[in-house]
């Protein structure tokens, strides 16, 4: 059965060198950019694994997560978060809304595929 990854992030860099990583692993990769449908995309896609960035344009990765948290659908989707920001308190956000993993960028290729492969193991 396929792998299916949804990544929801702004940074073009960021889009085309996860989207590589995955993909070479096997992935099926879609992407998504701003944060106001991201929820609603989630809900379309169904994915086994999401990577969502914390700075969205208009909804932020901590509130997207909250509402996919509220949801029976998508209550326990493995969420992998990313920031800029690798902070305790930016942890602790992301740990109190749900999340299952978090990474700091920058971040290295084979640490994006050990996450995003331990995630989608049940």
């Amino acid at each position: 059965m396929p792998k299916h990854v949804l990544l929801i992030e702004d940074e073009p860099n960021i889009i085309e060198a996860i989207s590589f990583i995955l993909s070479r692993d096997g992935w099926t990769v879609n992407t998504h950019s701003n944060g106001t449908t991201a929820v609603d995309t989630v809900h379309a896609r169904r994915p086994d694994v999401l990577i969502l960035d914390v700075m969205l344009p208009g909804k932020s990765g901590y509130d997207i997560l909250r509402e996919l948290r509220e949801h029976p659908e998508t209550e326990g989707l493995p969420v992998l978060m990313l920031t800029a920001r690798g902070q305790t308190k930016d942890r602790e956000m992301a740990e109190r809304a749900g999340v299952n993993a978090f990474m700091a960028k920058p971040f290295s290729n084979s640490e994006m595929l050990e996450m995003v492969r331990s995630l989608s193991t049940p």
